[in-house]
Formats: C-alpha cells, structure tokens, sequence
C-alpha cells in the first residue's frame, strides 16, 4: 500500500479502524486525486478499490473511489487492454466489488479496449455450463459476477446477441425460452424467435409458459404472411388459451 498516503494505509490495515477514520482518509486521497491528477494515481486508485472489495461493509466506499478512478484514467489514460483486464479482475476477483458501468470508462478504454473486455468476458462466459429444461442451476460467485458482467456488457453496446447469450444460459423453464424468443421478436429476427419458440415448447411437452410461447409465434406467423403455419400452430396451443 506504499503508493497510497499513510493516513489511508493506516486506516485500511487496523482491523479495528473507525468507521469515520477511513471515511476522512477516503475523502482526504480524493481530494488529492482531484485537486494534482497524476499518472500514478491510477495505479493508487486500483489499489484502494481492491481493498476496500473485500467486504460489503464498504462496497460503497469502493464505488466511490472507483468514480475517482474514472477522472483519473481521464487525465492519464492507461492502456486500454491493461484497464479492460482489471476491470474485469475486480468484479471476478473481489466478493464485494463496486458495479462497473463501461459507459463511465468508455472514452478511456475506446474501441480496443471495449472489444478486448467483450472478448475475454464472452470467452468465459461461453464457457460456464447451460442449465437444462427442468434442472436448478449451480450460481456460484463466479457464475454470478460473470452473469452480471455480460448483462451489463448487453446494455451497453445494445447488442442483441449478448442479451441472447445471457438468457440461453439458463433454459430451466419456458419463460425463459420465451424471454429469448422476445427478445428476437422485439428486434425484428422473426425466424430465430420461431426457432426459439419450437424450441421451448418442445422442452414444455404444452406446459407452463406453452400457451405464451404459441402467442409470440402465432403473432409472428401472421406477420409474416405464413397464415397456415399459424393456424397449425393454434391447434397445438394448450386447450386453456384460445387464439
């Protein structure tokens, strides 16, 4: 903690610290931060968020560092593949870590750096297993802070792919067949969504979220111009709904 003023690392390393103590010591390096930015401070912010991740107790002191962080990679920009990698460490590697927005970092972290984050968080994402039709998944923290990585990395590049890849993750029910088969429609890919549709309610067996499922694609059959197909499909609709 050399790198950070020796109020400050006091303040962290006695674990009897007073609350108020570490709130000034806090305020005190954010002033210092703002008032003479310098190149060092971005490693110093780092180092100060980490530590202040390790426990809910001051996640919202490590928010507000982080918001420091960003003004401070502002006035002296890092590599952006080296910024992409520790802001996904710190949601992988420390249990009480603050939410990351890349809205806040993206100026900083630019078109390189957005694609290496999208690239290394999709690649372990793709990675964790698929929870099947009728099974309880496992949401262990990494699955967890993975989960909350792609869900934020969606809204912020709007890409109706990464919102797929989030949702088919989790197939447990048909609702959430049905949340990806919206999706597509939503976006106009009238095709995947019918595919989604057949999909789930093949795993339904005409249960549960069957009688929605058959709406969304009797809705887009017709769109389409498929009247038949929609017709078809209305007959295999559950016998509680009528279309």
């Amino acid at each position: 903690m050399d790198i950070l003023p020796a109020a400050l690392v006091s303040a962290l390393a006695a674990p009897s610290s007073r609350w108020d103590d570490l709130v000034a010591a806090v305020a005190a390096f954010e002033r210092e931060v703002r008032a003479a930015p310098a190149v060092e401070h971005v490693a110093a912010c780092e180092r100060l968020v980490e530590a202040l991740s390790s426990t809910a107790r001051t996640t919202d002191l490590a928010d507000r560092v982080l918001d420091t962080h960003v003004f401070a990679c502002s006035v002296a920009p890092p590599d952006p593949e080296v910024l992409a990698a520790w802001l996904l460490r710190l949601q992988l590697d420390h249990q009480a870590a603050p939410e990351v927005r890349l809205a806040r970092y993206a100026d900083v972290l630019g078109e390189a750096g957005v694609g290496r984050y999208r690239e290394w968080a999709v690649t372990w994402f793709s990675a964790l297993p698929v929870i099947g039709f009728g099974r309880t998944g496992r949401y262990d923290r990494t699955r967890w802070a993975l989960l909350r990585i792609m869900e934020e990395l969606a809204e912020f590049t709007g890409e109706v792919d990464l919102q797929v890849l989030v949702l088919a993750k989790d197939l447990s029910s048909g609702w959430h067949y049905l949340q990806v088969a919206t999706v597509l429609q939503e976006a106009g890919r009238s095709q995947e969504a019918l595919d989604w549709v057949h999909r789930g309610l093949a795993a339904t067996g005409g249960r549960g979220a069957a009688a929605r499922l058959v709406g969304l694609a009797v809705t887009e059959y017709t769109r389409l111009g498929r009247h038949e197909d929609a017709a078809e499909l209305r007959k295999q609709a559950p016998p509680q709904q009528a279309w």
